[in-house]
């Protein structure tokens, strides 16, 4: 442990020593996201970004925060997220599990419009930053309607369009639901189809995969799908809220061959998992497709005809027999009873009592999938990043992930159960599933970085909601920074809106997170500009295995006025196939310290073939763009 603590100390220079920052949180057990081991240290803060991490000796802030006895970590990073519009300037309910960053829209909801969707989730200011998806059944449902038909070529060019679109205007990937209505009703050719427009972007496709009848409701098939789709557009497949369901439980390690096979074949393939047994949908989830084809209308015509009901009732008990074992799995929380008591008060078959509801209301449903041993078996998974399939929420009802998922992973699975390292469950919330959805400023502690920081207490961190009790507050989240300014002081709300709406840009790709026991290097030097500004970068950097930060320098030269901004600390490097993206603090000739984000993009072929570019972000700034040398 000295010599970590030593390499870590070593990314402050002597000089922060007597340095003065915004913010200290001093003497805490550091977990920086990169799975490496845990170190005593402090984490300094100037402005929007990290400043320092290491011993920073006595180093003084306005705001010190005693960390003693603490871990801190980088803030959780939400990658299935359904944040409520009217909830996000507050989200109470996800600060408190140690959340800053959600990108929503999963599932392939939301709009065709995310800059205009943007807009009404930021009217009344943010708690905690957020992104969206850009949704396949959105565009779907938008173009096509709800009956179940083929597009037509026009139609799918409309589609590939709305995908393009909103990936140009910053969306983190194409979320798809092939497992809701109308989504459900595409054939895998026109998903490709439509989808394929993406693999220009190098970003991701998180799928709720298809369960169907005519292939027995096979969770396996649907995942497979999923796989199939990715591999066809050259988007990564992401299995999203991955489960094992019905007669296919307890074998997550036939998927995770699946998932691993595929990627040795080129097309990494990832998943998000949240620590529950069941999830939560409509009750019409059940209900075969073609009885839903065209909308709720047509489905209660279809419900009117007697031989038609008959054969609807029928294929809704195969449904709930194969994918939740049965009526007894399933949970109506907003009327707060077992459904299997209501179909006995009823006194009529299972099915029967499913439309006999649906014919009063949709109605949300808790329903029970799994094993425990499937849910370790995901958790432990490597390429599976930790999402709670919740989101920013001010209900009373609901799903208990939506208050408890991180703090129920740390706390039952790491603490209690031991099925994870601390370190390797943070790396989960944290540096893994930015790089699954192309993120390359949050997830890992370390300068440059913004500053977006979760301090929770290992010993006392769990959930408490059930679902009798969903929005029971977990405990043991102490402190939350959003971008520089601290949202949650001992477990309260301080009310503060410091969240943004965070964007991708076209180089910030998708991709397997860097191993820590890797080695790489970034060497490039070339002109960027742009904003009435232009400087000439100079880079040779290295970072070993076992690292935490590259060592070398990086220099930014004002081409106008020849002074020189110099390298203070350096971040940690971010490597994938032809792409490197490193943070760093630089001083310029003022004595002033800046946020640095430097990329080298050499596989960006959105024009047709592979054209090197170099970018430069100052202080969370726009990019500066050049042609590396």
């Amino acid at each position: 442990m000295s010599g970590v603590l030593g390499a870590a100390a070593a990314l402050v220079s002597n000089a922060a020593h007597a340095q003065t920052y915004d913010t200290i949180i001093r003497g805490g057990t550091i977990v920086d996201g990169s799975g490496l081991l845990a170190f005593k240290g402090d984490v300094a803060i100037d402005g929007k970004h990290i400043a320092a991490v290491g011993d920073l000796g006595s180093a003084t802030a306005t705001d010190i925060i005693d960390a003693h006895g603490l871990v801190v970590a980088p803030g959780f990073i939400n990658i299935h997220s359904h944040a409520q519009p009217d909830a996000v300037a507050t989200a109470v309910n996800m600060l408190t599990q140690g959340v800053t960053t959600e990108i929503t829209n999963a599932d392939g909801h939301g709009t065709t419009d995310i800059t205009k969707q943007l807009a009404g989730f930021a009217a009344n200011g943010l708690a905690e930053n957020i992104g969206l998806y850009i949704g396949f059944n959105a565009a779907w449902a938008e173009v096509v309607g709800n009956d179940d038909r083929r597009a037509t070529s026009g139609e799918i060019a409309r589609m590939r369009d709305i995908l393009d679109l909103n990936l140009s205007n910053g969306a983190w990937g194409v979320a798809s639901g092939l497992d809701y209505k109308p989504g459900y009703y595409a054939h895998v050719d026109e998903v490709v189809g439509v989808v394929s427009v993406a693999g220009k972007w190098r970003t991701n496709f998180p799928n709720h995969d298809r369960i169907r009848p005519e292939e027995n409701y096979s969770s396996f098939k649907g995942m497979a799908e999923t796989i199939a789709i990715g591999e066809q557009t050259g988007v990564i497949p992401v299995i999203t809220h991955i489960k094992t369901q019905g007669a296919e439980q307890g074998n997550a390690a036939a998927v995770i061959a699946i998932m691993d096979a595929a990627t040795r074949r080129g097309t990494y393939t990832a998943a998000d998992v949240y620590p529950y047994l069941a999830g939560l949908s409509g009750l019409s989830l059940n209900v075969p497709g073609w009885a839903i084809a065209g909308g709720r209308d047509a489905m209660l015509k279809r419900f009117a005809d007697p031989a038609t009901r008959a054969r609807i009732a029928t294929e809704t008990e195969t449904a709930m027999k194969r994918r939740w074992n049965g009526p007894d799995g399933i949970y109506l929380f907003n009327m707060g009873r077992e459904f299997a008591d209501i179909v006995r008060e009823m006194n009529v078959r299972p099915g029967e009592a499913v439309i006999r509801l649906l014919e009063q209301q949709e109605h949300s449903a808790i329903l029970r999938f799994g094993k425990e041993e499937d849910v370790i078996a995901f958790l432990k998974y490597r390429n599976s990043a930790m999402a709670c399939d919740c989101g920013a929420s001010i209900g009373q009802k609901g799903h208990p992930r939506g208050w408890g998922s991180f703090p129920r992973v740390l706390g039952h699975y790491v603490r209690e159960q031991k099925v994870l390292t601390l370190e390797d469950a943070i790396r989960k919330m944290t540096a893994l599933p930015a790089a699954i959805i192309g993120m390359n400023d949050r997830g890992y502690l370390a300068p440059g970085m913004a500053a977006d920081i979760a301090v929770f207490d290992p010993r006392t961190i769990r959930d408490h909601a059930t679902y009798q009790e969903p929005t029971k507050p977990s405990e043991g989240v102490r402190y939350v920074v959003v971008n520089g300014i601290v949202a949650l002081r001992e477990g309260r709300s301080t009310a503060t809106k410091t969240g943004e709406v965070v964007l991708r840009t076209r180089h910030m790709p998708s991709r397997p997170m860097t191993p820590a026991t890797m080695a790489r290097g970034l060497q490039v030097t070339g002109d960027v500009g742009g904003h009435d500004k232009s400087y000439t970068v100079a880079v040779s950097l290295r970072q070993q295995p076992g690292q935490r930060a590259a060592s070398g320098k990086l220099t930014l030269t004002d081409v106008r006025s020849g002074t020189i901004w110099s390298t203070e600390r350096i971040g940690t490097l971010q490597n994938a196939k032809g792409w490197t993206s490193v943070t760093a603090i630089l001083r310029d000739p003022a004595g002033k310290w800046h946020a640095a984000m430097v990329t080298l993009d050499e596989a960006d072929t959105s024009s047709g073939k592979a054209k090197p570019t170099l970018v430069v972000q100052l202080d969370g700034g726009a990019d500066m763009i050049g042609i590396p040398k």
